[in-house]
């Protein structure tokens, strides 16, 4: 029962856990747990709190907060920290808890919990005497009630010498095992994600043949028809359009909530970075390149392309390479951002790529200024377009039909439409070694701001300056107060 349960249909008790148990699977000598027993009833976390304090007497350390806990519970810890108001109320054992608070004149009624009582006192039901606590345990550096700790003067030595083994280590970590034993976990674990969530991806492949046979009905074979070139021109436009939104928007909806895990993960280094982004980068290409097949075998014969495998072959690549570019920039974008930035910044940011790709069609690239020029040429859309158009109507296509019915078909002759959008010169193979420059930008940019993202020393200023900004006056989150 368990092993077939996905943990998106686990109770929070259940959660819990579990996620005690895969901190425990990595069996690290540190472990912070918030609240384990929030959730279980009292018989798992008598379980729960008995195992962690076998795991403290075997030498790991285990450091976890607690809401009132019941008597049997609060026996077994072997040191407690009490915080109230941001101030250290007490620290030592716990059966030190009473006589400490009748050396104040607060006497802990028989047959009471302890833990409660002292939550009531802090919380000023017997009055305020929280100043009065704090100023007897001077803020938690009295040691008088904590008898496992030394006092300053023997400890400073050791602080010292630890700091300086701590500095002289801080470069020498590593991983347990290698990056490839990493790579084909992560990859593993990414590959039985996916088809655990095969009901998903049907739904995803359903909407796949909706849109083909929408877009291949609205464009019905217009590719062979002269009468219908601009038409055709148009559905090139469409159907990158498409494969802009449809791989960014899952990326944009899902990676946010992905980079939560990522960052629990490999702050308790489970793997590197590396790793989980080549794992990444791999385990979307075969269901991105299964959809986009879908939706590019059903247009492109509805349409009436040119039935020629060279073109239809060039045609299914341009659509597939704007598919992963515009996957890796929702990345990129989600690696920063929550979901409610992300989902408004991805189609802004999108609009320019749009306009760009058909600004200065038809009226020569010489009446157009240098800058917008090089603007052009910056969206990945044209290049996009640019391929799409030239592998249908480049490499001296014969000239199209013309139907009994039209008097003239100014544009049946594919050499007619590249002079009129501006393309005689445009050579496929350019345009796709830009797509994959592309590639490889928004794959670094996104590889990057996940690593500022994990880093707690934020290399990247600039970047993470920006990014308050936008969250501190463009975000659309609700505000609570």
């Amino acid at each position: 029962k368990c092993k077939k349960t996905l943990t998106s249909c686990l109770s929070g008790g259940e959660r819990k856990r579990v996620s005690i148990a895969l901190e425990l699977v990595n069996n690290p000598p540190v472990i912070f747990l918030d609240e384990p027993t929030t959730g279980l009833d009292d018989m798992s976390s008598s379980q729960c709190i008995s195992l962690l304090k076998k795991l403290a007497h075997g030498g790991r350390t285990v450091i976890c907060s607690i809401h009132t806990p019941s008597a049997r519970l609060f026996s077994q810890f072997d040191n407690v920290y009490i915080v109230s108001d941001g101030q250290c109320m007490f620290q030592g054992l716990g059966e030190d808890i009473v006589p400490f608070l009748a050396s104040l004149g607060l006497h802990c009624p028989k047959h009471y919990n302890p833990a409660d009582f002292m939550v009531e006192v802090s919380s000023g039901e017997y009055g305020d005497h929280t100043e009065r606590m704090m100023m007897a345990i001077d803020n938690g550096r009295c040691y008088r009630w904590n008898r496992t700790l030394r006092p300053p003067e023997v400890t400073d030595d050791i602080h010292k010498e630890a700091s300086e083994e701590l500095h002289q280590l801080k470069h020498l970590y590593d991983f347990d095992s290698s990056p490839w034993l990493q790579f084909r976990i992560l990859m593993y674990r990414m590959m039985l994600q996916n088809w655990r969530q095969i009901g998903y991806i049907i739904f995803k492949a359903v909407m796949h043949v909706f849109v083909g046979l929408i877009i291949g009905g609205l464009f019905f074979q217009m590719g062979n028809d002269g009468s219908k070139t601009l038409f055709n021109f148009g559905f090139c436009f469409v159907t990158i359009i498409i494969f802009m939104y449809i791989p960014m928007l899952p990326a944009l909806l899902q990676f946010p909530q992905e980079v939560k895990l990522l960052k629990r993960e490999h702050f308790n280094r489970w793997y590197g970075l590396n790793p989980y982004f080549c794992a990444l980068t791999i385990s979307r290409l075969p269901i991105q390149i299964v959809l986009s097949s879908i939706y590019i075998v059903l247009a492109y014969i509805l349409t009436d392309q040119p039935m020629e495998w060279e073109r239809g072959i060039k045609f299914c690549v341009i659509c597939l390479m704007i598919a992963i570019i515009s996957e890796s920039l929702g990345l990129a974008i989600a690696s920063r951002l929550n979901i409610v930035n992300g989902i408004f910044v991805g189609p802004a940011l999108s609009v320019p790529f749009m306009l760009l790709a058909v600004y200065g069609l038809g009226t020569g690239s010489r009446l157009i200024p240098t800058v917008i020029r090089i603007a052009m040429y910056m969206s990945y859309l044209r290049y996009g377009l640019e391929g799409l158009i030239i592998a249908i109507y480049g490499k001296n296509r014969p000239t199209m039909y013309c139907p009994p019915s039209e008097i003239y078909c100014n544009l049946r002759e594919p050499r007619a439409l590249l002079k009129e959008v501006g393309m005689e010169g445009v050579n496929y193979w350019v345009d796709l070694a830009a797509m994959i420059f592309f590639f490889l930008l928004f794959k670094v940019i996104s590889y990057f701001l996940l690593r500022n993202r994990l880093s707690s020393t934020q290399n990247f200023g600039a970047l993470s300056y920006i990014n308050q900004l936008i969250k501190s006056h463009f975000s659309l989150s609700a505000r609570t107060t």
